[in-house]
């Protein structure tokens, strides 16, 4: 009886195989135009389940029967985008929004960080264009 599960774990397996693979999970990237990539992320979750039994023959037969079954569930979800941007590269959840003002505030921290480096560079050009001019 063991071989006949292993077999039917096996076929249920390879079928998994051929719907999920890493494509699945970190997508293909799409262009969004003007220097902008988008790349999607997914989670896949899947559950399985099998089982058998040796059957009594009815008559003198060598072996005996088997019966078994084998059942698969997949399940993708659509977590995130990579955004690429030049070479700024962000992550855009797919999420409901943050419930506490915690985890707002970390979710807005890269946003942050990147509006700080942008000031810095214009307060940094319009240095340069002062000395230049006087």
């Amino acid at each position: 009886m063991s071989q006949n599960v292993s077999e039917l774990l096996g076929a249920s397996m390879a079928k998994v195989r051929e719907m999920v693979d890493a494509n699945t999970v970190v997508g293909t990237p799409i262009s969004a135009g003007d220097d902008t990539t988008l790349i999607p992320i997914s989670k896949i979750s899947f559950a399985m389940a099998s089982g058998g039994s040796d059957l009594k023959p009815k008559a003198a037969a060598s072996a005996l029967p088997f019966g078994g079954g084998a059942g698969c569930g997949v399940k993708i979800v659509p977590v995130a985008f990579l955004v690429l941007q030049g070479e700024r590269v962000r992550m855009l959840p797919i999420t409901e929004p943050a419930t506490s003002t915690a985890d707002r505030l970390i979710e807005q921290i890269p946003e942050l960080v990147d509006r700080i480096n942008e000031m810095i560079s214009q307060y940094r050009a319009e240095k340069k264009v002062d000395v230049d001019l006087a």
